[in-house]
């Protein structure tokens, strides 16, 4: 829509007065890294984070959410929803392109009216990554390093100030209503493409192959011995799961009171490497050993989502997952396997 500058000096100012109006999540420092947490401070936000260990879907989608409690002794149904304004405020590019893939998936064909709802009262402002967050991000390979959609504020720093992309009338009047700026002048319009010229050659291409291209390699791969290799190594523990941008799998309970008048159903997440995800009601499971469920994991980031949703990718290069993985099985080391395999 627009480009405007803000001084940095006038950023926390900027949080600050949003914090008046609207709960605002942020990346705030904590003992492990760095977490996405409700601000209860503009002095909390860490814009200089590297990564979080859990990314800011939670704040779309939690970790555990009630969808309805019911009566059973007057028979009724009341959905719960969480209608709370909210500002997601310094998103990484890789993770807000796993935001727009989410919103596509949850707006589809039934929509998810919790979802939905809780996305319509939250704003994103997100932030340009100058340098890679360590060795383990490949959002270069996937064609995630910049974003123009999919935010209502993109902030993009230019040493006393930074650049703020107005991707929505949201977004404009978020600005416009707590924070001071001004349209771009020409030399700010120079620095800004100097300044995103030069980053590309901060970020390396760690896969052997495009990222346009794991469907393909994916198709050919489905019987490979690559996945017999790594899944002897893999605990089946669910780590890369739970900390992965784009999976969006849960489970779903029932909790009923004593006298059994009352209850709730609840959604809670849940991970495609667990034993008893793929097993049925009588007994049988349909990805019985750690290399099936390895390889469905990966077929889900590397094709059947860019199948499903064109446009969108199941995996962002984040590098959660290779840091989270306690015997180093990554995105980076199978595919690249996988390519090698390939073309010997």
């Amino acid at each position: 829509m627009s480009l405007k500058i803000i001084n940095k000096e006038d950023l926390l100012p900027f949080v600050s007065n949003m914090l008046r109006e609207y709960e605002v999540l942020g990346p705030v420092a904590n003992d492990t890294g760095f977490k996405f947490a409700a601000l209860t401070d503009a002095a909390q936000v860490r814009l200089d984070y590297n990564t979080t260990i859990l990314p800011p879907r939670k704040a779309l989608l939690p970790t555990q959410e009630t969808l309805f409690t019911f009566r059973t002794d007057m028979p009724s149904v009341t959905p719960a929803f969480d209608m709370r304004w909210r500002v997601l405020f310094g998103v990484h590019t890789c993770d807000l392109h796993a935001m727009r893939m989410l919103d596509e998936v949850f707006a589809r064909g039934n929509p998810d009216a919790h979802y939905m709802k809780r996305r319509a009262t939250t704003a994103i402002v997100s932030v340009e990554c100058l340098e890679a967050c360590d060795e383990h991000s490949f959002c270069k390979s996937m064609n995630t390093l910049t974003a123009t959609s999919g935010f209502d504020l993109h902030l993009i720093g230019l040493g006393d100030f930074y650049a703020v992309d107005v991707g929505t009338t949201a977004g404009d009047a978020l600005l416009e209503n707590h924070c001071k700026s001004h349209e771009a002048t020409r030399p700010e319009l120079v620095l800004l493409d100097k300044t995103m010229s030069a980053k590309w050659a901060k970020f390396p291409s760690r896969l052997s192959l495009e990222g346009k291209d794991l469907p393909a390699l994916m198709g050919i791969s489905y019987k490979s011995p690559v996945w017999e290799e790594i899944g002897v190594r893999c605990f089946g523990c669910g780590a890369c799961n739970i900390v992965c941008p784009t999976c969006y799998c849960f489970d779903v309970r029932d909790e009923v009171s004593l006298d059994g008048k009352t209850g709730e159903r609840s959604r809670i997440w849940d991970s495609c490497q667990l034993d008893e995800f793929a097993r049925v009601g009588t007994g049988e499971n349909f990805r019985k050993t750690h290399a099936q469920r390895l390889r469905h994991r990966f077929m889900r980031k590397g094709k059947y989502i860019a199948e499903a949703y064109p446009g969108q990718q199941g995996c962002v290069g984040c590098g959660r997952c290779a840091r989270a993985c306690l015997v180093d099985i990554t995105p980076v080391g199978v595919w690249n396997a996988l390519h090698k395999a390939h073309a010997m």
